[in-house]
């Protein structure tokens, strides 16, 4: 647990201080929500083994619960980031029947899930409450020095909370189901309630950072908060790190998102062909992401 903290309270620390140094506070603030959601990828893919295509669904109903709260209630921005989190929570208990599937088929229905959600926030029918396609504005609680200082508490919570999962009896329920589900079912693990535990948790994880980057934001479009980009990154940063660990997710984002801010913005060409090579060579060499080779050299890795 003291080598967790010495990982966890450094990087809180180091994201909680650099905007007094660093003035790119969005490129910051982008760099705590990537972590955030590869890390609610891996609670659910990493410690139960199921892939979720249509993650950013979660994504955009923490944007637009913590959206409709403000634009029709008023309501103010703390209190509106639990609402938005209740709104992917609601969502992620809707969906509970997609593990019913598995596999393939339950990444794509997830894909389609996530897909309905997006039509349903942008019909123009709906302008009155969802403001359609049309976009959203918050301009009123537009605070970005304290919208990021919360984002850098959900990042802590977020952390602790894969900590737990990785040394819990729940967590290695988990991994147990994700292994063998019918050895763990015959062992006493309830199988179908430990998962959608899972589910909820990681559900929960990107509808506070899709509520908080509402808040940042202040205006964004539906394309925006359900962008397929979200899902995506967040999928390819956990699993080139490493799942089913604390620090591979992070590894994953610092060094794929920091290539693609500084290559891929100016020249997507050179991006493109790095990244490629990047995800390949993973794949062919290193099928359990970064966390393998550091364990192969000896390091311990949480």
């Amino acid at each position: 647990m003291r080598d967790v903290l010495l990982i966890l309270v450094p990087l809180v620390a180091a994201f909680a201080l650099l905007p007094f140094v660093y003035s790119n506070h969005l490129l910051l603030f982008n760099f705590i929500i990537f972590i955030v959601l590869a890390q609610g990828v891996n609670v659910i893919y990493g410690f139960t083994g199921y892939l979720p295509f249509g993650y950013v669904g979660f994504f955009g109903a923490g944007a637009y619960g913590f959206s409709l709260m403000v634009l029709h209630l008023q309501a103010p921005p703390l209190l509106a980031i639990v609402v938005g989190a209740a709104a992917a929570l609601a969502l992620a208990l809707v969906l509970t029947p997609l593990f019913r599937l598995s596999g393939a088929y339950f990444s794509i229905a997830n894909l389609a899930a996530s897909l309905a959600v997006l039509q349903v926030v942008a019909n123009p029918n709906l302008e009155n409450y969802t403001r359609g396609p049309y976009g959203i504005s918050l301009s009123g609680i537009f605070n970005p020095p304290l919208a990021y200082a919360t984002a850098v508490a959900i990042l802590a919570m977020t952390l602790f909370a894969v900590i737990f999962l990785r040394n819990s009896k729940f967590g290695l329920a988990l991994q147990a189901i994700r292994e063998d589900a019918i050895s763990a079912s015959m062992a006493g693990i309830n199988v179908v309630r430990e998962r959608v535990i899972a589910w909820l948790l990681s559900a929960l994880i990107a509808g506070l950072a899709g509520s908080v980057f509402a808040w940042y934001a202040s205006v964004f479009y539906p394309e925006t908060v359900f962008s397929g980009e979200f899902t995506i990154f967040a999928i390819v940063f956990a699993l080139f790190g490493g799942t089913a660990t604390l620090v591979g997710p992070i590894l994953g984002v610092i060094i794929l998102y920091g290539i693609y801010n500084a290559v891929g913005i100016s020249t997507p060409q050179y991006f493109q062909l790095i990244y490629g090579a990047l995800i390949i060579g993973l794949v062919l060499f290193l099928p359990n992401g970064l966390v393998s080779l550091l364990r192969r050299w000896g390091i311990d890795v949480p």
